[in-house]
């Protein structure tokens, strides 16, 4: 099978997995948790160099209601909080680990784990796997303009690619929950993704439902905009 480079998942789904179930919101983005731990499993087993897991938009941690946005923070430190462990999967499939977003405007003990996380995985080379968290796609083209703004540099497709926060080029966008969007993921980086849309919504998606988008993607013929 042709595996894509460079994955990246956009979760969607989880209110509306609860609502269904007639729970609370909250109740989705818990429901998902094994989603999101067990997604960089499958990509390395199907040796995928590259991972980006969405787990917050800006949107999602400014704009909802503050019960829910106080039951995702709490999420994020459960999973941060088993992936700092020294002998985490991270450390067990030599994953260098990057947190890419807004980060400063995360709780402090959120921010102490990632910090931890990247300084435990800095020294692996063999796969990368980027966690978007409190990120926007228009957020890190901004961050990149006033970077290049700055040097004076001229502005060009290589000076905004080598400054971009996730510099490789995405192949393969799996979007959860049915709705046929980028929702400001990735800009730059997708300009040229395949993009698999899946009705599944992400509390129920699993390796049965990621390896049909990886068969998709192996029967796509890619043309990169010809």
């Amino acid at each position: 099978m042709n595996v894509p480079n460079h994955v990246a998942l956009i979760p969607d789904g989880n209110r509306r997995w609860a609502k269904a179930r007639g729970k609370p919101p909250w109740e989705g983005h818990w429901a998902a948790e094994k989603v999101l731990d067990n997604f960089l499993d499958w990509c390395v087993e199907m040796n995928i160099p590259e991972v980006s897991l969405w787990v917050g938009s800006t949107e999602n941690l400014t704009k909802r209601p503050e019960r829910e946005v106080k039951e995702l923070y709490i999420l994020y430190y459960k999973l941060l909080e088993k992936w700092a462990n020294k002998e985490s999967k991270l450390d067990q499939y030599r994953v260098n680990t990057k947190f890419i977003g807004e980060l400063n405007k995360l709780p402090k003990k959120i921010q102490e784990l990632m910090n931890k996380i990247e300084k435990n995985t800095s020294k692996y080379h063999d796969r990368k796997f980027n966690i978007l968290i409190n990120y926007g796609g228009r957020f890190e083209l901004t961050q990149v303009f006033k970077k290049l703004a700055k040097q004076q540099a001229k502005i060009t497709e290589k000076t905004i690619d080598d400054n971009m926060l996730v510099k490789t080029p995405v192949d393969l966008i799996i979007r959860t929950g049915g709705y046929s969007r980028l929702s400001n993921f990735m800009l730059w980086q997708s300009a040229y993704a395949e993009i698999y849309i899946t009705k599944t919504f992400l509390p129920d998606f699993d390796k049965k439902e990621f390896m049909k988008a990886l068969k998709w993607f192996d029967s796509t013929t890619r043309n990169f905009g010809k």
